[in-house]
């Protein structure tokens, strides 16, 4: 039932918006996406399994924002601009994303572990969300790989990789050191730029 997961998330995450996870009520979330609590339970298993799929989902959308950001027009600098720009925006906006990005999660926030937990779920996006979380550490390696492979391109030599390899790490860090401490006039995208254009000096 993947227009009813959707409308669960959807109403979870709006719920999160309102009060902390610890007074988000499974019944509540099923009422407010219009199925029932068996429903819900079907597709998660338990409040657990809601808090797995809805950290699943918002790295998920992190992630594709992530490389739509790589793939947009521009050189490389441009591009991974662009992606720490995405970062530090959906980070704002998003608690979850943010919790995800730098390891603090607040009280208000569920906070499932990290590591993979038991599913016997037969529901096949609930036991990819009961699998393994993405650390911080996993994070800067996933977009850092993804930008590496989205700019590593036919007119990048083999003796460049190394090089643009830093270059997207360096992106991606800065990026985070926003998310935890925003940048004053000229924001992200100056110091991103300014990074680069010494990088590539």
């Amino acid at each position: 039932m993947p227009a009813a997961r959707d409308s669960l998330l959807d109403a979870a995450y709006s719920a999160l918006a309102r009060r902390p996870w610890s007074a988000v009520r499974m019944v509540d979330v099923a009422a407010a996406a219009g199925v029932s609590r068996q429903t819900l339970y079907n597709e998660f298993g338990s409040k657990e399994g809601l808090a797995r799929a809805l950290v699943r989902r918002e790295a998920d959308g992190y992630l594709v924002g992530v490389d739509r950001a790589l793939t947009a027009h521009g050189d490389a600098r441009e591009r991974l601009t662009a992606t720490a720009e995405w970062t530090t925006l959906l980070a704002r906006e998003n608690a979850l994303v943010r919790a995800m990005l730098t390891g603090c999660w607040s009280e208000r926030l569920p906070s499932p572990t990290l590591s993979a937990v038991p599913s016997s779920s037969a529901v096949p996006a609930q036991r990819r969300a009961d699998g393994p979380l993405p650390s911080p550490g996993d994070f800067v390696a996933l977009v850092r790989d993804r930008a590496v492979s989205a700019l590593s391109g036919p007119g990048v030599h083999r003796a460049d990789v190394p090089d643009l390899v830093r270059s997207c790490e360096l992106a991606v860090r800065l990026a985070l050191s926003c998310v935890v401490a925003p940048p004053g006039e000229g924001g992200v995208a100056d110091l991103v730029r300014s990074a680069l254009q010494r990088q590539y000096a």
